[in-house]
């Protein structure tokens, strides 16, 4: 198999609007326009009580007296998610449901996917979000990350993090390497939760479209660097989302997180096995391969997920994006206000696991 490769460099989740070019799955209708068709939205059913059953009586003051209406609200509750259920399930069995032109699907998403990764997310990492309203409530943004963890789940917990916290309810569409497109099973969920291939034209189109788009320039560098070289920021390439954002003249905004270097210390690399099965590395942990499944249980570290302030690029020519001292200088000021943000986190914290 052959290297791969990355190329570093809003969904509105909204159930009143479809994405663009959202189309919908079972059905012979054409792309809709961006902006146009309403999602299904599940109705709740009337709630069953006394309300509708004419006037309550009066309630009973003796002792231990129960009023006859109480339940009615949780019986009403249990039915309107029973309802929500049966009907999201209809949806899928019949192909109900829209994805847009690069496989996004709003409704799972925002349903299962992210219901998976919460407990992960809330109990397991304990994230600890600041800053996120720095990310602007609506247009194109570039969010630009650190990458570590040996596998990568910093990029699925920032996603559930902009997806939880921002008070616009935005979602995060992640540039990822060809490599999860290319892996079963993962490269359909990869795709249901709206990420895409880092390429300068999937990125410049998402952008164009308004959408929230993160990236992690570091690609393998970061995530499969030695523990011994935790939160020292790897090269960022050339400088290809600096010129992402300049052509779309979006702001970039730097995003720092503590925590995932330690849920998978890699103390060793399998060259030999990596070139065999043709992944970038190997990694070799103090659990991982020598307890088996088990070695692959993640560390419950404490984790800390940091937004910066944007820096915006709507002040540049389009034809800055051409200019190789322009993108370095804004390259290396994103990648020393991130790697700042790293330094300043870490004095703070009080443990890995704490």
């Amino acid at each position: 198999m052959a290297d791969a490769k990355v190329i570093p460099f809003d969904d509105d989740r909204s159930r009143g609007s479809r994405g663009a070019g959202s189309r919908r799955r079972g059905s012979a209708a054409e792309p809709a326009p961006v902006g146009e068709g309403p999602v299904g939205e599940v109705q709740p059913l009337p709630v069953r009580g006394a309300a509708a059953q004419g006037p309550a009586p009066e309630p009973d003051e003796s002792p231990g007296a129960r009023p006859a209406a109480e339940g009615g609200g949780e019986d009403g509750g249990l039915e309107r998610r029973v309802a929500a259920g049966l009907s999201f399930l209809r949806r899928r069995l019949t192909g109900d449901y829209e994805v847009d032109d690069f496989g996004y699907d709003a409704e799972l998403t925002d349903q299962v996917l992210m219901s998976l990764l919460r407990p992960m997310y809330e109990k397991y990492f304990r994230v600890e979000v600041k800053g996120v309203e720095n990310i602007p409530a609506q247009g194109g943004a570039l969010i630009v990350a650190n990458h570590s963890g040996t596998l990568p789940l910093d990029g699925l917990m920032m996603q559930v993090a902009v997806h939880d916290h921002h008070p616009a309810d935005r979602h995060l569409r992640l540039l990822a390497a060809d490599l999860v497109f290319v892996l079963p099973v993962v490269n359909e969920l990869a795709r249901k939760l709206g990420h895409t291939l880092a390429c300068a034209e999937d990125a410049e189109r998402l952008l164009a479209q308004g959408e929230l788009v993160g990236v992690m320039p570091e690609g393998f560098k970061g995530i499969g660097k030695p523990f011994g070289e935790r939160y020292k920021l790897q090269r960022f390439g050339r400088g290809g989302f600096v010129s992402t954002a300049l052509r779309q003249g979006v702001p970039i905004v730097p995003c720092s997180i503590v925590g995932a270097e330690e849920i998978y210390p890699m103390i060793g690399n399998s060259k030999t096995l990596a070139r065999l099965l043709g992944f970038p590395y190997f990694p070799l942990t103090p659990t991982f391969p020598w307890l088996g499944p088990l070695g692959a249980v993640p560390l419950p570290t404490k984790w800390t997920i940091q937004f910066g302030e944007p820096i915006p690029t709507d002040g540049h020519a389009p034809e800055a994006a051409e200019d190789p001292v322009l993108m370095f200088n804004l390259t290396d000021q994103v990648r020393e206000q991130i790697q700042h943000t790293l330094y300043k986190l870490l004095v703070q914290r009080r443990s890995v696991f704490f």
